[in-house]
């Protein structure tokens, strides 16, 4: 909005990271709100299906490449694992100094709540973590669409024995980003090889100081959009 008061580096950062966050944002720079309505308003450029399917964070989950963030030192990360966060850590890395990271946005999966997808979103110092409903392992396969193809295919897709679609999928962009460093975090708050053999009986039993989550659903009737696909 005031594109004349600030450095062209600082201007080209900007949009290093608007890119990262939505590659097909149209960006116009102004000084002090002059700017066209015919460019603002009922543009039609708005798509929320595209929106949503082009976002930075799900095109780096996808491994597609952003190239023009690279010339603003902006970067991203994706981190993908089977194996579930001690929910002690995972928290504690939440909570911490994240250097040059200016959006966090995936699912994850604790230890300690085998029926639940967790959700996390971090825009700058503000974190949220909630439930994103129920992974498909915890639902029973009578309660599965069977004739819906694509969906069967997408949890094929993510599936292992013995747990499921339960899964790590994060996605990281800011400036300068220290990949290793993160995911060494990322990896210390996994449950270590020998918590991972005591098994979910064991892992119930774990330090957890994320708040209760409450997900309410229907007993007779599991909502299709309520589950990760």
């Amino acid at each position: 909005n005031k594109s004349s008061e600030v450095k062209s580096e600082d201007l080209k950062k900007i949009k290093g990271v608007i890119k990262a966050l939505n590659p097909d944002a149209k960006c116009l720079e102004t000084n002090y709100s002059d700017v066209g309505l015919t460019d603002v308003l009922n543009t039609g450029l708005f798509d929320f299906e595209k929106a949503s399917e082009a976002a930075g964070w799900l095109k780096e989950m996808r491994g597609e490449h952003i190239p023009e963030t690279e010339e603003y030192n902006i970067s991203s990360l994706s981190f993908k694992s089977k194996r579930p966060f001690h929910p002690k850590r995972f928290m504690d890395f939440v909570q911490s100094n994240l250097d040059g990271i200016y959006r966090v946005k995936g699912c994850f999966w604790l230890a300690t709540r085998m029926e639940f997808v967790g959700q996390v979103s971090i825009a700058g110092k503000l974190a949220e973590i909630s439930p994103a409903g129920k992974w498909w392992a915890a639902v029973p396969k009578i309660e599965w669409d069977l004739e819906d193809e694509e969906m069967i295919k997408s949890i094929q897709e993510n599936w292992e024995e013995p747990y499921g679609d339960r899964r790590q999928e994060l996605v990281f962009i800011g400036t300068g980003v220290d990949k290793e460093g993160i995911r060494r975090k990322l990896e210390s708050c996994l449950l270590t090889d020998k918590e991972f053999s005591l098994g979910p009986e064991v892992w119930a039993g774990y330090e957890d100081p994320i708040p209760a989550w409450e997900f309410i659903e229907e007993e007779s009737d599991v909502e299709e959009e309520s589950l990760v696909h």
